[in-house]
């Protein structure tokens, strides 16, 4: 066994490897763009409900913020299957993997920033009480563990 092999775990060249990790990626991004996809939508409508015109102007601008934040999460989880249109048949996967990859994670820390922000405004109308933004930052610390936290314990503690 080489060092490559030992490294990888797989005995695959670097187009094989990168193969196999941009179809991982792929998958990865498919339920990511769901999810933002979907809150994105429910956010754009928002603005034309006759409720919107009774929210004070605190909510109004967390409201415009989270609908940017939505829209970059979007731009960001989309752009790995743009960059990989673009870049199809240059023989440049291997980058376009590690590129894909950071859009990826960067559209995961919008979409956690866009998710915190929607609660933060429904709990707000919703309730007017003051433990909003307690109970806002517990599932913000819930998402960190889950999306973060986890596997970046399990990436710690089960690679040699």
């Amino acid at each position: 066994m080489t060092e490559k092999d030992r490294r990888t775990g797989r005995d695959e060249t670097e187009d094989e490897r990168a193969d196999r990790m941009w179809g991982e990626l792929i998958q990865e991004v498919r339920v990511a763009q769901m999810g933002v996809q979907i809150l994105f939508g429910f956010l754009l409508t928002v603005v034309f409900t006759p409720k919107y015109d009774t929210l004070d102007n605190t909510d109004q601008t967390i409201y415009i913020v989270t609908v940017v934040l939505g829209a970059a999460a979007t731009g960001a989880l989309i752009g790995p299957v743009s960059l990989h249109r673009l870049v199809s048949g240059r023989r440049i996967k291997p980058k376009a993997v590690e590129w894909a990859s950071r859009l990826t994670f960067v559209g995961l820390i919008l979409l956690l920033a866009t998710t915190a922000c929607s609660l933060l405004l429904i709990l707000r109308v919703a309730t007017h009480d003051g433990y909003v933004p307690f109970l806002v930052s517990g599932v913000v610390v819930w998402y960190l563990a889950c999306w973060f936290v986890l596997p970046l314990w399990t990436r710690h503690r089960y690679t040699e």
